[in-house]
């Protein structure tokens, strides 16, 4: 028997789904996986980063120390989720997919991860399989710019590769590499008046969003560089020239020359539009994601892939559009690789996971281990 009480991984993986989690409010989750790993009597602490960035909880950290020999191992899934829009109620089909009887998000971005994590930990007591020392790291607020990890001493782990499970993708999936990101928020301000009697008195900022965000290239600008509008708000009623109106968007690129150029052309693009409708700008830029890439020799890109092949998946390599907690310890000097983990359609109300992927990743935990105990010095 493995020690203490410890439900398998879909079990696991059911009860974390079920407990609604959206950025900020994650502490319902985060009190089942203390449960879980006192269970298993492994000690865990939580840092302050709740109350420095607005959580209910900080970083969870727990260490399995080492018991043998090779290069020691974190892992980290963050415990937040997209915001639901109703019920949470996870089921498995007859087709072998957990979804959400409920109607919106499962939360498979990114419990599945957390769930297989805390089973291979269980595993490993269990069976007292030699390693060279694990890390569990479980964050809040990843899904608003990687606010937890960012608020986690680095310097705490030991080790200095590390793997996350976000990448929507088949298992096998290696992510050796995501884009920079910056976020772009502007605010236009022009001039209040009656639509009917006075309309040539005022000067509409929704006309200047909408003539800036018209001549803005968006979606797919080239194989590694996109750009997005994605929230827009502005005016008071229907008869009054609206004096205000604001537009949220977002550019990535694995290029940071091609994202500084895009973001420039970004800014000039609103200011004429401003200009034209005779109405002032606000522009507020702000890094989101460092973007980095690895080479296929890199240590943890080699000991993903030889755990890959021994957990009887053919490793592929790849690069995203997304972002991730490896963003923030990559760009700490750690090495730490996005493993994709069969999740589908997150962040949508047909967000599922196979069981025999929820199961299958916790195989390829133990191979990363394993794998990791045979290897001397790649950290």
């Amino acid at each position: 028997m493995r020690p203490g009480w410890a439900p398998d991984v879909l079990s696991s993986f059911l009860e974390l789904a079920a407990l609604p989690s959206p950025p900020g409010e994650e502490r319902a989750v985060a009190d089942r996986v203390l449960e879980y790993l006192s269970a298993l009597g492994l000690e865990a602490d939580e840092d302050d980063a709740g109350s420095r960035i607005g959580s209910s909880i900080g970083n969870l950290f727990c260490r399995v120390p080492g018991t043998g020999p090779g290069t020691p191992l974190f892992f980290c899934a963050h415990l937040d989720t997209v915001l639901p829009e109703g019920p949470i109620e996870p089921v498995v089909g007859e087709d072998g997919f957990v979804r959400n009887a409920g109607g919106t998000i499962l939360g498979a971005d990114n419990k599945a991860a957390a769930a297989a994590m805390l089973e291979a930990a269980a595993r490993l007591l269990e069976n007292d399989r030699p390693h060279a020392g694990i890390e569990l790291l479980f964050t809040p607020m990843e899904e608003v710019g990687l606010r937890g990890a960012g608020a986690f001493d680095e310097q705490r782990l030991g080790a200095r590769i590390g793997y996350v499970y976000d990448h929507a993708g088949p298992i096998g999936q290696v992510i050796v590499g995501a884009p920079y990101q910056r976020k772009i928020d502007v605010a236009f301000h022009g001039r209040a008046a009656h639509s009917g009697m006075y309309p040539e008195e005022g000067r509409s900022a929704i006309a200047a969003a909408a003539r800036a965000i018209a001549d803005l290239r968006l979606g797919r600008l080239d194989e590694e560089t996109t750009a997005n509008v994605g929230l827009i708000d502005g005016g008071t009623a229907r008869n009054i020239v609206p004096q205000h109106c604001r537009f949220f968007a977002e550019a990535r690129s694995h290029d940071e020359r091609k994202l500084a150029d895009l973001v420039q052309e970004i800014l000039e693009t609103v200011t004429f539009a401003a200009g034209v409708a005779e109405c002032e700008v606000e522009t507020r830029v702000e890094n989101a994601a460092v973007g980095y890439r690895f080479a296929r020799d890199d240590p943890a890109v080699r000991l993903a892939a030889a755990a890959l092949e021994r957990a009887g998946h053919e490793p592929s390599f790849v690069r995203s559009g997304g972002g991730a907690d490896a963003n923030v310890f990559n760009e700490r000097g750690l090495q730490c690789v996005n493993l994709a983990n069969a999740m589908v359609d997150i962040h949508t109300l047909d967000e599922r996971i196979a069981v025999e992927d929820l199961e299958a990743m916790v195989d390829v935990t133990l191979a990363l281990v394993a794998v990791a105990g045979e290897a001397a010095g790649a950290g």
